[in-house]
């Protein structure tokens, strides 16, 4: 079941496009769709660090709690 969280909230500075967004990137000869350029929009340096500082610690927060919770239930069937 968490194995398919993995990675949910790590890539916060690099876009995950997928294939039709790629396709529409190629195609987009004149730049104008924005959306590819502006998947991670942030005033600054410092608000771009403390946004994937915090995400990096909920991914952090999540496996750990993903791990106790697995824990918990492995000890309870024994």
């Amino acid at each position: 079941m968490w194995e398919k969280q993995i990675g949910v909230r790590s890539f916060m500075l690099f876009p995950v496009p997928s294939f039709l967004s790629g396709a529409a990137s190629v195609l987009d000869l004149g730049a104008t769709l924005e959306t590819f350029d502006r998947y991670n929009y942030s005033e600054g340096e410092g608000e771009a660090d403390f946004c994937a500082l915090r995400s990096d610690w909920q991914a952090v927060g999540d496996d750990l709690r993903n791990a106790l919770e697995e824990h918990r239930r492995l000890s309870a069937t024994m």
